[in-house]
């Protein structure tokens, strides 16, 4: 069985300096290709380290919604220079986030939008986070025309209407460790429905340690128990899940499947 772990963050100060471990470690577990994510200046770079080091690791590069209010011009440009190496396969993640509300949710919205034209402009796909304003991701999202480049909304955990509306506008749906918890039920739902062409799986490491994990630091080794969740969920077998789920995450990423 080959996975891949669609969104993860070994440049994450919990794993940095000790990546290749946790590479080897999800190695043996099957999980063989991943997509390192950033989100601000030295995440970012650190995305293109890793993917630029290791085999079948890729970059994600963009402004998270939290580190908005520090992308001005020269984060700008310097994006724009990193979009352009080869290991880099999306832009991202960018979105809202309400919740915590470390930068303002109109510097959030400016910057957002900002992104989502830079993405068309490169014609590079997108990885979207969504924490407390679905409704204006969503707006933003269609009002871009985002169809034109496709995308991903990571770490989906919203209900079946939700995920048809994004769906509608070109986005595949990603479920990490949450789909895997009891009691998240409006997701298990929208495990079950999602078209199978769409579908991705992804960990989100070191946050959301699927079950029978939950409470530890998460890695990518563990996107074994989030397919293993969702094929549950879909009552399939979790091999045949995990070579959709490969094949989705490499057609989106213009990543050519060297395992099929």
């Amino acid at each position: 069985m080959h996975i891949f772990d669609s969104h993860t963050h070994l440049n994450d100060d919990a794993f940095w300096g000790n990546e290749q471990k946790y590479i080897e470690h999800a190695q043996k577990l099957g999980v063989i290709a991943t997509a390192q994510v950033g989100s601000n200046t030295v995440l970012n770079e650190r995305a293109i380290q890793l993917a630029e080091k290791y085999p079948h690791t890729y970059a994600i590069v963009g402004w998270h919604p939290e580190d908005a209010k520090d992308f001005h011009e020269a984060e700008r440009i310097k994006l724009l220079e990193q979009l352009q190496n080869p290991k880099v396969v999306a832009l991202g993640e960018i979105g809202l986030d309400y919740h915590w509300d470390i930068s303002p949710q109109k510097v959030q919205r400016q910057v957002f939008e900002e992104q989502l034209q830079i993405a068309i402009e490169q014609n590079l796909p997108i990885s979207i986070h969504n924490r407390d304003a679905t409704e204006d991701t969503y707006a933003i999202l269609k009002n871009a025309g985002v169809d034109k480049i496709k995308g991903v909304m990571h770490s989906f955990n919203g209900d079946v209407e939700w995920m048809e509306k994004f769906l509608d506008i070109g986005l595949n749906i990603s479920f990490s460790g949450v789909a895997s918890f009891k009691k998240t039920k409006i997701v298990h739902e929208a495990v079950r429905q999602v078209p199978l062409d769409r579908i991705m799986v992804e960990t989100d490491a070191p946050y959301l340690a699927p079950e029978p994990l939950r409470g530890k630091q998460n890695e990518p080794a563990f996107s074994l128990y989030v397919l293993e969740a969702l094929a549950r969920h879909r009552d399939m077998a979790p091999d045949q899940l995990a070579e959709i789920t490969f094949d989705n995450t490499c057609k989106l990423y213009g990543i050519k499947n060297e395992e099929n």
